[in-house]
């Protein structure tokens, strides 16, 4: 038999049939394969294309015959990603504010790619996020992949960070003055990409949102800041930060009726200090960022929470309320 212009890609392009168009539902019949082949410009024989199945299935895929006579014939029995773990990728990704609408789609597509053209359908119809807020600063992708460099690399980066206008465009802080920082750690927190890294100006760990990065060049100077991030907990940093707001930190404590365990534990783990005090109330004392978003959260749980301790910051919490009430204004008809 002559060979065709593809004939020496047969077995990729084989491969390439059995993992898009079959399943354990949708086997196809060596006819349709040799149909298939030839879309490609490849005749075959069917002795080869055993021949070629069975090297397939030596090398590890897991290619398999159903026998029945009506609706037999070889198909891709499992693949690296089954449909249940893709789903959870599609839904993060679906779900992640950082990720561009445009991003989302190009990623669900090439994910679709990893399983049969059966199954993407129920991929595709897997999860719809209504109304979800996306960021759209397209650049995110490759920041991430920047700032991965600089962290490979051992080097510094700049940046300009940006902030919203009233007009609803994102322009540099500072009139563009570049931000000189060793990036250390990357943080998915509150549905947001954060860098970690050392301010040496500040000489301290500061964190900064991904999507309001701009222009990052990675520089010739090494990273500095290698103690503090030694004794850097990613888990603990994120725990006391509510919103990612900073603030003064102090530990803390707070007494919640019973019912708000599950709260507690949501919030800053199995490891926090729970201490019971009666049949109503228990307390807790936990390392946190004093700022507003904290005692924003705390409003949020209303009535069955209090803080027992430092005074200066119940106190602080108390004018905090005061403030909310004294800027609230009713306009009358």
């Amino acid at each position: 038999m002559a060979k065709s212009t593809g004939q020496k890609l047969k077995i990729l392009y084989l491969l390439k049939i059995l993992s898009e168009s079959t399943d354990e539902l949708h086997p196809m019949p060596m006819k349709r394969i040799l149909e298939e082949l030839s879309r490609y410009d490849i005749s075959a024989e069917r002795k080869t294309v055993y021949t070629d199945i069975e090297d397939l299935k030596q090398f590890g895929y897991d290619i398999l015959r159903n026998p029945s006579k009506s609706e037999g014939g070889y198909y891709m029995a499992s693949r690296d990603f089954e449909l249940p773990e893709l789903k959870l990728l599609v839904d993060a990704v679906q779900a992640s504010r950082f990720i561009t609408a445009k991003k989302s789609k190009e990623l669900i597509r090439k994910l679709e790619k990893l399983i049969g053209k059966y199954e993407a359908g129920r991929l595709q119809r897997q999860v719809y996020v209504v109304n979800r807020i996306k960021t759209s600063n397209e650049s995110i992708y490759y920041n991430v992949d920047n700032i991965h460099k600089g962290i490979q690399d051992n080097v510094q980066i700049t940046f300009q960070y940006m902030e919203w206008t009233l007009d609803k465009k994102l322009i540099p802080r500072k009139n563009g003055t570049k931000y000189q920082i060793s990036p250390w750690a990357l943080i998915w927190q509150d549905e947001n990409y954060y860098l970690v890294g050392f301010d040496e100006k500040e000489n301290k760990l500061k964190h900064y949102r991904v999507d309001k990065m701009g222009t990052i060049e990675l520089t010739d100077e090494k990273r500095l800041g290698t103690e503090l991030f030694a004794e850097f907990d990613i888990a603990e940093y994120t725990n006391k930060m509510f919103g990612m707001y900073g603030g003064e930190e102090q530990i803390v404590t707070l007494k919640f009726a019973n019912r708000l365990i599950g709260v507690v534990m949501d919030r800053f783990g199995k490891d926090a200090d729970v201490r019971t005090r009666d049949d109503e109330y228990f307390s807790v004392r936990i390392k946190v960022a004093i700022s507003g978003q904290f005692f924003g959260w705390i409003t949020g749980l209303g009535k069955d929470v209090s803080i027992l301790g430092p005074v200066e910051v119940a106190d602080k919490y108390e004018n905090y309320l005061k403030d909310i009430l004294n800027n609230m204004h009713v306009d009358k008809m």
